[in-house]
């Protein structure tokens, strides 16, 4: 490699290293999927352009804003779409495992730095189904961690006009960490998006792993809690 590109290099690999700081919120409040909210227009987002092993996808680029109390973290995703993939019978009252299957938004995310191989994911659909899974890579959980509950609440809506779908999550704190929760401190995650189906269908993420597998916790960002 020339001079100029291990330049290029280690200015991407020092800019992907930069922690997400992620702004705290007064008080909780009721997911609403929508980004010109009070409690979001003033969050600027950040974005998913590229695919895991780097393409870069315009057409599906991806917002992403994050927030947090001392009980929830926030997230809210933007998701513009060329054609929907969905299940043909939506539920928003129980799980629906392997929804990933489908169009979907999904945050990896863990807290313990020492054991990165352990962490949750949470999914939403643009119809509002949704699940939550309990993620061991050295010691997997019976049925892959689908039947873990982090009790958290979602919000889906679909812009079928404007051709954009947004997915809000609020994720109870304590089902990422049963640390003390306060500014300063980090955690480790990832944000990924899938969007139609074969053989176009396209894999989105905010930290591009390098591979063609999401679970890459090595590859995941930092995100940093900030007042």
């Amino acid at each position: 490699m020339n001079k100029l590109g291990s330049l290029i290099l280690l200015a991407f690999s020092a800019f992907a290293a930069e922690p997400l700081l992620v702004k705290h919120a007064a008080k909780d409040v009721a997911p609403t999927a929508d980004p010109a909210s009070a409690f979001w227009k003033d969050v600027a987002p950040v974005l998913a352009t590229k695919s895991n092993l780097g393409v870069e996808l315009p057409t599906n680029r991806t917002e992403i804003r994050v927030r947090w109390t001392e009980k929830n973290l926030y997230v809210l995703m933007t998701c513009p779409y060329q054609e929907l993939f969905l299940l043909p019978n939506p539920s928003s009252t129980k799980e629906t495992n392997k929804l990933w299957e489908h169009d979907v938004a999904e945050i990896f995310v863990g807290a313990d730095f020492e054991k990165i191989h352990q962490y949750r994911e949470y999914q939403v659909s643009p119809q509002g189904e949704w699940v939550d899974l309990d993620i061991d890579r050295k010691n997997p959980l019976p049925e892959g961690g689908w039947k873990w509950d982090s009790k958290m609440v979602t919000k889906a809506r679909i812009d079928a006009k404007a051709k954009v779908w947004y997915g809000e999550f609020q994720i109870p704190m304590a089902g990422i960490t049963s640390k003390k929760i306060e500014a300063g401190m980090s955690m480790r995650g990832n944000f990924y998006r899938f969007q139609g189906g074969p053989p176009e269908r396209k894999m989105v993420a905010w930290m591009p792993t390098g591979v063609i597998n999401n679970h890459t916790p090595d590859k995941f960002g930092t995100l940093k809690l900030v007042k």
